[in-house]
């Protein structure tokens, strides 16, 4: 069983840079896919990237290319997402996930396709 706590979630103005981690315990994440996704208020729970065990595939939601990076250390059981020029769409409860498999080679897009969850990080951005 893995157990997923966040971190560095918080307030930023539009334009500025925040750092999610995301530390494992209860097993290590060397087997397991990594996900983050984010839930506005009154929205559905949307992807935004995904790392491969390796860290050798990262894949990201289009919206967030170019500004988010996905990066994992598997000695230290973290994984992290870090944002930069974000903006005020960005804002959300952001979601740790990891999967069973190790690799993103099959549907990795969905929340149901993530089989563990952290307890959600706010992020709000400011104007």
């Amino acid at each position: 069983q893995v157990q997923l706590v966040e971190s560095g979630g918080g307030l930023v103005q539009a334009g500025g840079s925040l750092r999610l981690s995301c530390t494992a315990s209860g097993s290590t994440m060397r087997s397991n896919a990594m996900g983050w996704f984010r839930q506005a208020p009154g929205q559905e729970r949307d992807f935004v990237a995904a790392i491969s065990s390796s860290g050798g595939t990262a894949v990201y939601v289009d919206s967030v290319k170019g500004r988010f990076t996905i990066s994992r250390d598997n000695a230290k059981n973290t994984v992290s997402l870090q944002m930069n020029s974000l903006k005020l769409g960005d804002t959300a409860v952001y979601y740790c996930a990891a999967r069973l498999e190790p690799s993103l080679q099959r549907n990795y897009y969905y929340a149901h396709d993530f089989q563990y969850w952290g307890q959600g990080s706010q992020v709000t951005v400011s104007s």
